[in-house]
């Protein structure tokens, strides 16, 4: 009975990863990226289009990896063909990692795209928006609600009377 990868990872989700679970994502990550960068790959998209590994998630049993990577330049269409073509050479990547990091098993390497660059963009484009500046910089009238409140009591010579 084979293991769903999706599965694991859903179930694995919110715990944090243990530090064998990170060496060993690290161990796999600089084995891709060596394998990318000079590894004689012979797909036509991979060899046209620079790939960054950004991270690799282990499962806890080191059965199964989660590869998250970014294709530089292109965009939606290009990350699209990237996961394609990463999923074509899958073999060929682990023979790779078999030869580069010593594990009893390879792990079954699934891959994603890294959201993480989109989100900080997210991030930074808010955080320069007209709203947080204002907010950031107290450019508004400078003064709070009881203030005013407090003003409009003062004028007229206590409660309204």
């Amino acid at each position: 009975m084979r293991r769903d990868p999706a599965r694991a990872a859903a179930k694995q989700a919110g715990k944090p990863q243990s530090q064998r679970q990170l060496r060993v994502g690290e161990e796999l990550r600089h084995a891709l990226a060596w394998t990318l960068e000079k590894g004689n790959i012979r797909d036509p998209v991979l060899a046209a289009t620079p790939v960054t590994i950004t991270e690799v998630r282990a499962s806890p049993d080191l059965r199964n990896a989660t590869v998250f990577c970014m294709p530089l330049g292109g965009g939606e269409a290009a990350e699209a063909e990237v996961l394609e073509a990463l999923r074509r050479v899958k073999p060929f990547l682990r023979h790779e990692v078999a030869s580069r990091v010593r594990l009893r098993h390879v792990p079954d390497l699934s891959f994603a795209t890294d959201t993480s660059f989109d989100t900080a963009n997210r991030i930074e484009a808010l955080l320069h928006s007209p709203e947080v500046a204002r907010d950031v910089t107290g450019d508004d009238d400078g003064r709070d609600e009881d203030e005013n409140i407090d003003k409009d009591i003062d004028k007229d010579g206590g409660h309204g009377a």
